[in-house]
């Protein structure tokens, strides 16, 4: 601790690399039965997230398959990284569950030891050092792809950051998804998303884009009236990150799919002839 080392993935590969939860799988056996045992890890999809007139919303679906199997309904994939970030995950749910963990510990320790806590930047940055850490497992199937989104205390605006499995970052604008739903959710964003939305506005648009991958995407699961088990939303602002209750969830989700069934395929974008022409 002397040497005050303000990450602490580095503090731990020199105190004990060992201990590295990602970065130490080392290599694994090839050949069909380690392929079919990677494909039947269970995965994690679909994330979707909005920037707002004053800060971010970032929602995730709540099913995890195994190959073709449903392996959980219930699985949570987006997490508060600080009091102003939140971190989300697709890919391989094991070791995205150790990623997330280590990236919180990672921005409490730099605050600890600096005494201030990292720029959004920085903290995208952090994350995708971990994320390329972890290139080795990813080249062999086991790849880990987070979403990054948080508020932005300088400029006043909700930032998102996607990653690729070396490691990104790469800022996005406006909107994005990640996950086997992702390229039906982005799609229904487009119709959905404007500027300057409000946070329920926002909200609202992320489920529904949600519902829309869980409509042609097995892996991504929708809304389940019968279980009560909905996406899991996050708002990020001036005020903080927030997680809605499991009522507030509740309450959008019913909203789209009271719509859906008036409007099966969801509200149309209208058409502007002359923004168009």
């Amino acid at each position: 601790m002397a040497a005050r080392i303000p990450s602490f993935t580095q503090f731990l590969s020199t105190y004990d690399p060992s201990l590295l939860p990602l970065a130490n799988l080392g290599p694994l056996a090839g050949g069909p039965a380690a392929a079919e045992l990677i494909k039947n890890l269970p995965h994690a999809t679909t994330i979707v997230a909005a920037t707002t007139e004053h800060g971010v919303v970032m929602a995730g679906d709540r099913r995890a398959t195994a190959g073709n199997m449903i392996s959980k309904r219930d699985v949570d994939k987006v997490f508060r990284a600080d009091e102003y970030s939140a971190v989300a995950i697709a890919g391989t749910l094991a070791l995205a569950l150790e990623l997330i963990r280590l990236f919180g510990v990672e921005l409490e320790h730099y605050e600890k030891m600096e005494g201030r806590s990292l720029s959004l930047e920085g903290k995208a940055n952090r994350l995708g050092k971990m994320v390329r850490d972890n290139l080795p497992a990813a080249m062999q199937g086991l790849a880990v792809i987070p979403l990054f989104t948080g508020y932005d205390e300088n400029s006043g605006t909700g930032r998102i950051y996607s990653y690729d499995a070396a490691g990104g970052p790469y800022e996005e604008h406006r909107f994005h998804s990640i996950g086997s739903g992702s390229v039906f959710a982005k799609s229904a964003l487009k119709k959905y998303y404007s500027d300057g939305m409000s946070s329920t506005d926002a909200i609202l648009a992320c489920v529904q884009a949600l519902y829309d991958a869980a409509d042609d995407d097995s892996a991504t699961g929708g809304p389940d009236l019968t279980r009560r088990i909905f996406p899991v939303i996050t708002t990020i602002t001036a005020d903080g990150f927030v997680r809605l209750s499991d009522a507030e969830s509740a309450d959008y989700a019913q909203q789209v799919v009271d719509g859906r069934m008036r409007l099966p395929d969801g509200p149309s974008a209208p058409l502007h002839a002359a923004r168009l022409a």
